[in-house]
């Protein structure tokens, strides 16, 4: 046999134990070890590891690659460390761009002001004659300036949405943040789309930063059919300039979702015909509530700044149920956002109910996020088989932390959050993602706060709840075999004979430590099934 690729002269991690060698051919694994290293001779491509590392491609079980090429054409507000800073972004774009009608950007840092409360007038200063709609980097708030509230026509006598707030001075009059789903389109709605040539080159973009950060599969945690996103995958697809292969999951909406379940049988077989086999659209995505920073996400008790509140729920808990079941029976996999205790114990609630209209199957629905978990819930994700998808950047103590979150949960849902280790010992499954943009796609740096539990100048020392740290090789496992679990791609994530090829190789043997440095590795080349995606 000839091996298109033999990769050898480093660490071998197939995601079970190690080898010393590893041969590829067409889409699949083809010899291992010393059966590979006999390859090297008449092997198409001998790849020198240069004693780093080859382990299989990463997933990312939850991300926004459409959002996240666009942002990347609008003001660098992400890298802003004040609100003066994302001003002079604002600025500094409006005055590149004098003929853009708006000025649309994302994602500023909502631990910025105080109680993640925005004002128009800081926009004004740098604009006041276009309007400017920028999305915090949780995606669940609006920050605008006085023009785009004026264009959307909120004002002082515009009422609360029912999910969603507009955030108020002291008279009543629009600040300028706007929170969750109805308040947030408020304006959203009236911003021009994007064009379709933009929407393509935004996820151009975005799937090449994929593939160079090593990932082979994502999940799109977010299509809505009127975007332009589905006809983006599809027109990439077409022309095969597509580096990964994605899962598309459609979002439900809990006003017209009895009338989406037709359309989205028609858009997954749609995907299916012309998906160029890179593509599927097999999931519903849903939003049980919102997030804590912004006081949206659902809690069983109330928020401790605000004991009036338990947050917003998205979805009251009937029809969540019975909208579950509906697309279950139509052969969709749940991927449910659940931010707080009480979103992640309607979601449970909604798999149970599901199991017992519809029979224990093969589902593997998903619980995306899993924040603040109460532990009488913690069982409840290996019992009823959801596959628990964390973000672990977010799993540490930095600003966002300190300034937002903490304060409104209290000490001791603040020690509930992201409990990664204990759904591992509790046999639950575990995948890894990004929520990109919302923070960084590139899976090293997930995995270094994963297995450290610290912020990126070591704080605090020995990790935030210490007793949620994973080993190295748990973490290198939820973001391979534990996102192909996901994505029910169960020829990957692990390098056997017969596997799907997706490998990525790293210029170091990150296993030989210290974890600390894991995100100092830099990728030098990806494959998905057996092609080469970066580099390109």
């Amino acid at each position: 046999m000839r091996a298109d690729v033999v990769l050898a002269g480093g660490r071998i991690w197939t995601g079970t134990g190690e080898t010393s060698a590893l041969a590829l051919r067409g889409r699949r694994v083809l010899a291992l070890g010393e059966d590979a290293l006999a390859l090297r001779a008449d092997a198409g491509e001998v790849v020198d590891l240069a004693g780093g590392l080859a382990l299989p491609a990463f997933g990312d079980g939850h991300a926004h690659p459409v959002q996240g090429g666009l942002e990347e054409a609008g003001p660098a507000v992400r890298a802003a460390s004040s609100v003066a800073g994302v001003a002079d972004a604002v600025r500094s774009w409006a005055a590149e761009h004098p003929d853009a009608g708006w000025i649309v950007g994302g994602s500023y840092d909502p631990a910025l002001a105080p109680g993640g409360r925005f004002d128009a007038r800081w926009l004004d200063e740098a604009v006041d004659d276009r309007p400017v709609v920028l999305r915090a980097a949780d995606y669940h708030t609006v920050w605008c300036n006085s023009e785009a509230l004026r264009r959307a026509g909120v004002d002082a006598s515009t009422a609360d949405p029912e999910l969603g707030r507009i955030e108020r001075r002291e008279d009543g009059s629009p600040l300028g943040t706007l929170r969750e789903w109805q308040a947030c389109d408020l304006v959203l709605d009236v911003v021009p789309p994007s064009a379709p040539e933009a929407v393509e080159a935004a996820l151009a973009r975005a799937v090449a930063r994929l593939a160079a950060a090593g990932i082979t599969w994502v999940q799109d945690a977010w299509v809505d059919l009127d975007s332009g996103a589905l006809d983006a995958w599809l027109a990439l697809a077409g022309r095969g300039e597509l580096p990964i292969r994605a899962g598309l999951a459609l979002r439900a909406d809990p006003l017209t979702w009895r009338s989406q379940v037709a359309a989205f049988v028609a858009a997954r077989e749609l995907v299916d015909a012309e998906g160029m086999g890179r593509l599927r659209a097999g999931t519903v995505k849903f939003f049980a509530d919102g997030v804590v920073e912004g006081g949206t996400a659902a809690l069983l008790e109330p928020y401790v700044d605000d004991p009036c509140s338990r947050g917003m729920p998205v979805w009251d808990r009937a029809s969540l149920a019975e909208a579950a079941a509906a697309f279950d029976a139509a052969g969709f996999q749940l991927h449910v956002h659940a931010i707080g205790d009480a979103g992640i114990r309607a979601a449970l609630d909604t798999v149970e109910h599901v199991i017992s209209i519809g029979g224990r199957r093969d589902r593997r629905p998903v619980i995306a996020h899993t924040q603040v978990v109460h532990p009488a819930d913690l069982s409840r994700f290996a019992a009823l088989g959801v596959v628990a998808n964390l973000e672990p950047l977010w799993a540490q103590r930095d600003a966002l932390m300190d300034e937002l979150t903490a304060p409104r949960l209290g000490p001791e849902r603040t020690d509930w959050q992201y409990p990664m280790a204990s759904l591992l010992r509790s046999g639950a499954r575990v995948s890894f993602g990004s929520d990109w943009p919302v923070s960084s796609h590139v899976p090293l740096e997930g995995i270094r706060v994963a297995v450290t539990r610290t912020t990126d100048d070591g704080r605090p020392p020995g990790g935030w709840l210490p007793h949620e740290r994973l080993t190295l090789e748990q973490a290198l496992t939820a973001y391979t075999a534990g996102v192909a679990y996901q994505s029910f791609e169960d020829d990957r994530g692990v390098l056997d004979v017969g596997a799907r090829a997706d490998v990525v190789v790293l210029d170091r043997d990150i296993l030989a430590g210290p974890p600390d440095s894991v995100h100092e590795a830099r990728v030098l080349g990806t494959w998905c099934a057996g092609t080469r995606t970066f580099p390109a």
